[in-house]
C-alpha cells in the first residue's frame, strides 16, 4: 500500500510539504502542490481523512439539520448546500429534524457529539437556548438559513415583507375581501416563517383600511399540497361572504387551494385570484403568480458563509445577517387578476 514517504520520494519533496500539498493546510507553491498530486495520482496514494483529521483538526464534514427532506423547497435548499460543499471538497452529514421530543434532543445531544463536524447549517429550524447551548459546546459554527435561535451567522428572507408584497398585490388589483392561507403555527409563533408571512398580511391589510385580525378568512394548514387543498376547500365553504382573493403562505399551497376552486366550482383568477410563495418549478406550469425566492442560491449562500468562518484567520465580516435579506421577487402570471 501506498504510503505518503512514497509519495514525497517521487516528488523529490519532504514528507511534510507532500502531506501539507495533498491536505490543503499550509502554503506550497502551486507547481510544488501539482508535482506532489501527480505523484500521489501515478501511484494510487489517497489521503487517509482521518489522519489529515489529526493533522489539520478538520473532519472535512459539515452537518445539516433540516425539518424535512420530501418538501420542494428543502429539497432545493438541501442540493444547493451539497453541490456547493462537495465542491469546496466537502461532505455533508445529514439530519432529519423531527418535532420537538426526544428524537430531536438526540441529534444535538448525542449524534452531533458523536459525530465530528467542523460546522453546522440549520435550514429553517427554531433553536431554542439548550439546542444552540448543545451546539456552542462543540466550538463549531453555526450557520442559520431562516428558522430563529442563536447562530453565529444567519441568512433570511424579509417573510414579513413578503407576506406584505403579496397582500398589497392583491389589494392593488382592487380586492378587499381577501384570504390568507397560513402555514400550521402561525399564529402561536409570530417570530417563525409562517408567522412572519401571517404578520406581513395583516400589516398590509391594516394599511389598507381592512382589519383582517379576527375574520374567517384567516386559517391554518399544513404547509404542502394537500394541506392547502383541505385548507382552501374549508374557507371557500364557509357560510357568508366568499373572498374573492387568496394570499397562500407557499406555492404548493397556492396550487392545492387552485385545485379545491376548480372543485367547487370557482374561477380562476375569475371569481378568486390566488398567489403563492417560493418559486416552485411547478408555478409556471400552473401560470401561479408568486413571490419568488431561490431556495438553491440559499444553499450556496449558507455554504460560502460556513467556508468564511472556518477559514485561517477569517472573519467572515460583514456577515449576511448585517445586510440586506435575501432576494425575492413579484412574479405575475394568470392566477391573479382584478375582482369582477
Amino acid at each position: 500500500m501506498a504510503a505518503i514517504g512514497d509519495v514525497a520520494r517521487l516528488a523529490g519533496v519532504s514528507k511534510a510539504t507532500a502531506s501539507r500539498a495533498l491536505s490543503g493546510r499550509g502554503y506550497v507553491a502551486e507547481e510544488t502542490r501539482q508535482r506532489v498530486e501527480a505523484a500521489a495520482a501515478k501511484i494510487g496514494y489517497i489521503v487517509s481523512p482521518d489522519a489529515a483529521s489529526l493533522v489539520t483538526g478538520r473532519t472535512k464534514n459539515v452537518g445539516v439539520i433540516i425539518p424535512f427532506v420530501n418538501r420542494w423547497f428543502f429539497g432545493e435548499v438541501l442540493e444547493g448546500i451539497e453541490r456547493a460543499l462537495l465542491s469546496a471538497g466537502y461532505d455533508l452529514t445529514l439530519y432529519n429534524l423531527s418535532e420537538r421530543g426526544p428524537g430531536r434532543a438526540r441529534v444535538f445531544d448525542f449524534f452531533l457529539a458523536r459525530k465530528r463536524v467542523d460546522a453546522v447549517i440549520a435550514v429553517s429550524v427554531d433553536l431554542d437556548e439548550h439546542e444552540v447551548a448543545s451546539l456552542e459546546k462543540r466550538e463549531k459554527p453555526l450557520v442559520a438559513l431562516g428558522g430563529t435561535g442563536g447562530a453565529d451567522a444567519r441568512l433570511s428572507v424579509d417573510d414579513r415583507a413578503v407576506g406584505q408584497l403579496a397582500t398589497e398585490h392583491l389589494l392593488h388589483l382592487g380586492h378587499a375581501r381577501i384570504a390568507h392561507l397560513a402555514g400550521s403555527g402561525a399564529s402561536e409563533t409570530p417570530a417563525s416563517v409562517q408567522g412572519q408571512r401571517r404578520e406581513g398580511f395583516l400589516d398590509a391589510m391594516s394599511a389598507a383600511g381592512i382589519p383582517a385580525e379576527g375574520q374567517t378568512h384567516i386559517l391554518e394548514a399544513e404547509v404542502s399540497l394537500p394541506g392547502g387543498y383541505t385548507g382552501a376547500l374549508q374557507l371557500l365553504g364557509h357560510p357568508g361572504p366568499r373572498p374573492t382573493a387568496l394570499f397562500a403562505a407557499s406555492d404548493e399551497m397556492a396550487i392545492g387551494a387552485i385545485r379545491a376552486a376548480e372543485k367547487l366550482g370557482i374561477d380562476v383568477p375569475g371569481d378568486l385570484s390566488v398567489i403563492g410563495v417560493d418559486g416552485h418549478e411547478y408555478a409556471e406550469m400552473f401560470e401561479l403568480t408568486t413571490v419568488e425566492q431561490y431556495p438553491g442560491e440559499q444553499g450556496r449562500l449558507a455554504v460560502d458563509v460556513v467556508l468564511r468562518l472556518l477559514g485561517e484567520d477569517a472573519t467572515a465580516d460583514p456577515l449576511p445577517d448585517s445586510g440586506a435579506p435575501l432576494t425575492t421577487r413579484l412574479v405575475v402570471r394568470a392566477t391573479t387578476s382584478a375582482p369582477r
